[in-house]
């Protein structure tokens, strides 16, 4: 089961790079807000962000097979960890006005990403069927031996 599930155009194709040019570029950006910040865990949520971005890229770019079958990983990661971030975030504070820029940057970043997911697998539940194949193996029998 690939990702791709409708038949690719220049525009769709364009539309996709932009899209992840996007992506990345959100989570390089909050990720350089929070090394800005200092401490050691704002300092591991960057590098958090740098290393999820980059597998973004790879997973959006790369067309071997394994990296093809696994590209739902990295959308599925760094929406979780955007997300994870604004709750301890909410949760914790620091609350000043970078910290709201940062979340607004954060949400931005998921609601793309949310994008892209429609765009590439159609809906969410079939980002997560193809997910569960892959991990899993593409017939019933596989996934309920797991």
């Amino acid at each position: 089961m690939t990702a791709h599930t409708h038949p690719a155009t220049r525009e769709s194709h364009a539309f996709g790079a932009a899209l992840t040019v996007a992506i990345v570029a959100l989570a390089l950006t909050t990720g350089y807000i929070h090394l800005g910040l200092g401490s050691l865990l704002f300092t591991l949520n960057a590098v958090g962000y740098a290393g999820l971005a980059a597998l973004y890229v790879i997973g959006s770019l790369a067309p071997h097979p394994l990296v093809a079958r696994f590209s739902w990983f990295p959308r599925m990661a760094l929406a979780g960890y955007a997300a994870l971030t604004i709750v301890a975030w909410a949760v914790q504070g620091p609350y000043f006005g970078l910290a709201y820029v940062a979340k607004g940057v954060e949400v931005t970043l998921i609601g793309l990403i949310v994008v892209d997911v429609f765009r590439v697998y159609g809906s969410p539940v079939r980002m997560l069927r193809t997910a569960i194949a892959s991990v899993f193996g593409a017939n019933d029998r596989g996934m309920a031996a797991a």
